[in-house]
């Protein structure tokens, strides 16, 4: 059974309100010169595209201008080239807080990597400056090594203190921070750094307040009076 078809110069649409037509039935559409016929309802192919409707058209998205896009790319490569870098310095500057010495084969399990690999970006490390290697000794920080070191563990920190504060785990916190941490840019440190301080002075004033006699007033006993 099928709806009879209300037409119109913009093609087939439903009428709710008429009653249904057997498969066949012939159907009419407005023309100009009053009602023309437009032939019989066909088979199951034709009531299935008189059943679809056009869907609505996607909003296209916008590409941004090509100098722009291609400075985010590059700002995106040169921080995966620094990445490794700066992960170095600052597990060799741990291991020297933890241990008191920082060796080839400790960096290599605990970046997670082969010894050939580790003893490559070390070498890497020891070219720029930032690594140096005594005999038997293990690794040693220079004082470049030391003042990235020090920027890097800053900026861990505060991107961990920020995940917090949003309600992410401990643990997934530390995971997520050793890979944004390389990607944030300085105005976006600087944004956590403010909604930080407001979080732990929103925590503050709720723990104090919370904590106020006069919001938990203790209860007044009343003295009875003992009679002789």
């Amino acid at each position: 059974m099928w709806r009879k078809l209300r037409y119109s110069t913009r093609g087939p649409q439903p009428d709710r309100a008429a009653p249904f037509l057997p498969h066949g039935a012939v159907v009419a559409r407005r023309s100009g010169n009053g009602l023309e016929m437009s032939g019989r309802l066909g088979g199951p192919r034709d009531r299935k595209a008189q059943r679809t409707r056009p869907a609505s058209a996607a909003p296209q998205p916008e590409m941004p201008e090509e100098p722009t896009q291609a400075l985010r790319f590059g700002k995106a490569r040169i921080a995966r080239s620094t990445a490794v870098r700066e992960d170095y310095v600052e597990l060799i500057a741990d291991l020297h807080a933890c241990s008191g010495e920082a060796r080839v084969t400790d960096v290599a399990k605990r970046l997670g990597v082969t010894h050939p690999t580790a003893l490559k970006n070390i070498a890497r490390l020891k070219r720029e400056g930032l690594v140096t290697a005594r005999p038997y000794r293990g690794l040693f920080l220079t004082d470049a090594g030391h003042e990235l070191a020090a920027r890097v563990h800053a900026r861990h920190r505060l991107v961990v203190d920020f995940l917090l504060a949003v309600g992410v785990p401990a643990e997934a916190a530390e995971s997520d921070a050793e890979g944004m941490e390389h990607h944030v840019s300085e105005l976006t440190l600087k944004a956590f750094a403010r909604f930080v301080t407001d979080h732990e002075s929103a925590t503050a004033q709720s723990k104090a307040e919370a904590n106020s006699p006069l919001r938990n007033p203790r209860p007044i006993r009343r003295r009875t009076s003992s009679h002789m």
